[in-house]
């Protein structure tokens, strides 16, 4: 992609073009020169979205909970993305559940972006590129951004670092009050959410996490609020959506809004050197055919990863 192609593209993004936002995100999710060159001119454009991050425990009802608060943000007329995280299939490497099937009644409305991104292996319960692609949805004005992680418990500790505003949904009944218990859960939510709260259990887990939340003093001080939601049945999804905004705008203020600004850039920069490297590190280490003759050696016990690795980290050189 030539120069001009590029500034077209960036031009029509920016615009609110569909067509180009979708380009534009596929070029960035295949780490291609041209999606580098992209998020290089984009990214002075960022930073002015609201990220909400929504995460939990499979079968939460975290879908449907994004499902109801777009619909809700469209009410108020504003133009929104959402960015579903699934598991990847271990045979094709793609997203396990597809294009949002369960988002059917937002798909065809035009002020809703939708896409899925698979995970493919990285843990943490976003994928590799979902920071870029937030970046490129900011830089198109799509306001907020909802990000649902894929749902793996206490492994989803990236959210926190992306998002604004972190929101864990749980759900009674399902061992989510013991859950809730463990450490990493507790300390990336901004606001709990108990979802299906029609369900038997509601008082027993408010007041595991009240407890809990009693005893853990975050540093910034804030204390996150409970809401309690049916998700199926739109309630509470309105005061879940102002206790978003005023968490957003609590942490928009001082230091707390630099706090979460150097997290965030601590972890694009790592991440993206990890990328960087590593890629680099296999290019240089395993040219041609060489991956397959040495996982051929260590499977028939011809020689060991240990000393492979060994070997490629002391003979690896840096450019300058």
């Amino acid at each position: 992609m030539d120069l001009s192609v590029t500034n077209d593209l960036l031009e029509n993004l920016m615009r609110g073009d569909i067509r180009s936002l979708a380009r534009a995100i596929t070029l960035v999710e295949n780490r291609s020169p041209d999606g580098l060159e992209l998020l290089r001119r984009l990214f002075p454009q960022t930073g002015r979205s609201r990220i909400i991050g929504i995460t939990g425990s499979p079968g939460a009802g975290k879908s449907s909970l994004v499902d109801r608060l777009a619909a809700l943000y469209r009410k108020q007329n504003q133009s929104l993305a959402i960015i579903a995280i699934d598991p990847s299939s271990p045979f094709t490497g793609g997203a396990v559940l597809g294009d949002r099937i369960r988002m059917n009644a937002l798909a065809t409305d035009p002020g809703v972006f939708i896409r899925s991104m698979a995970t493919r292996g990285h843990l943490g319960g976003l994928a590799v590129a979902t920071a870029d692609v937030v970046s490129v949805l900011d830089a198109a004005s799509r306001d907020p951004i909802l990000v649902e992680t894929v749902g793996v418990g206490q492994d989803e500790i990236d959210i926190v670092k992306l998002a604004d505003v972190s929101v864990v949904v749980l759900v009674p009944g399902m061992g989510d009050d013991i859950q809730a218990l463990k450490a990493g859960i507790m300390e990336i939510g901004d606001v709990f959410v108990i979802n299906k709260c029609d369900r038997p259990g509601v008082e027993k887990m408010e007041h595991a996490i009240q407890t809990l939340l009693s005893l853990a003093h975050r540093p910034d001080g804030w204390v996150p609020p409970i809401i309690k939601t049916v998700a199926i049945e739109d309630r509470g999804t309105e005061e879940l959506a102002e206790t978003i905004q005023r968490t957003y705008e609590q942490f928009q203020t001082g230091e707390q809004r630099l706090q979460k600004l150097r997290a965030a850039a601590r972890q694009r920069l790592l991440g993206l050197l990890q990328e960087r490297l590593v890629r680099k590190a296999m290019d240089t280490a395993f040219p041609n055919d060489a991956m397959d003759r040495i996982v051929d050696q260590i499977a028939q016990r011809e020689s060991d990863p240990y000393s492979i690795v060994e070997d490629l980290v002391r003979r690896a050189r840096f450019e300058a």
